[in-house]
């Protein structure tokens, strides 16, 4: 049997980067994937074909995750077509980089919306089918800048920061219940974010990794899948760093 068959998962802001490697790596593991994005754009519909031709059921959904509406009707949606959520990953997430000195209010209030309200909103919304199941994974992908921080970045070391605390919190909260969750902290991942980095900036960061490599999309969807598993059923409340030894 595969981990995760017969199982479903929701995974936010999937259609591309890690997100889309946690789909499909749950996808080989037997579950069914539910997944969201903002739009229903040829990235979700692409995910969503290659999804269904590994012989699971899979389906895309327009959803704004920084909304608490959005929130509840997807959560809504997703149980009228797939009748359970096993798991729920929190990914969704941007950034809008700049010193405290230059940044502007919109620039702080959009990252936090987006990166940290919108793992209240789902997280939320899920816990009462999760609560009802007795049984649940959520996972919240958090980052290493959420633990040590980063010049530049202070917006988005505050919402992944949040995201930890938050996290540690709802463990306490619903691990009675059988309702695991828990954060992941990825380091130097090579994604779409990382490619604008200029050669510089990219040398300065792999040498400070013990590992002397850029992670990949599939090393955090790894973690995710052990985290969402039955593997993991002792483990909760936790933050795994994923970044080659970064933070060591």
């Amino acid at each position: 049997m595969k981990l995760l068959e017969n199982r479903t998962a929701l995974i936010t802001g999937a259609s591309r980067g890690i997100g889309r490697a946690i789909a499909l790596q749950f996808a080989k593991a037997g579950a069914n994937i539910a997944f969201s994005d903002l739009a229903y754009d040829d990235n979700a519909r692409n995910l969503e074909d290659e999804l269904k031709a590994m012989g699971v059921k899979a389906k895309a959904y327009a959803s704004d995750a920084s909304s608490f509406e959005h929130a509840d009707i997807l959560i809504d949606n997703i149980m009228n077509d797939f009748g359970r959520i096993d798991v729920l990953v929190n990914n969704a997430g941007i950034t809008r980089d700049n010193l405290l000195m230059r940044m502007s209010e919109m620039e702080w209030d959009l990252v936090i919306k987006v990166n940290l309200k919108s793992v209240f909103n789902l997280t939320k919304a899920v816990q009462k089918v999760m609560l009802k199941q007795r049984s649940g994974s959520i996972v919240n992908m958090s980052s290493v800048v959420g633990v040590e921080g980063n010049a530049g970045q202070s917006n988005y070391s505050a919402s992944k920061a949040g995201m930890i605390g938050f996290t540690k919190s709802i463990a306490k909260e619903i691990g009675s219940r059988n309702i695991r969750c828990n954060a992941i902290a990825p380091g130097f991942i090579e994604t779409e974010m990382t490619a604008k980095l200029n050669d510089d900036v990219r040398k300065v960061w792999i040498e400070s990794i013990p590992l002397r490599r850029p992670g990949y999309p599939e090393d955090v969807a790894n973690v995710a899948l052990f985290l969402a598993s039955d593997l993991s059923t002792y483990v909760t409340g936790q933050v795994i760093s994923v970044c080659g030894g970064m933070l060591t």
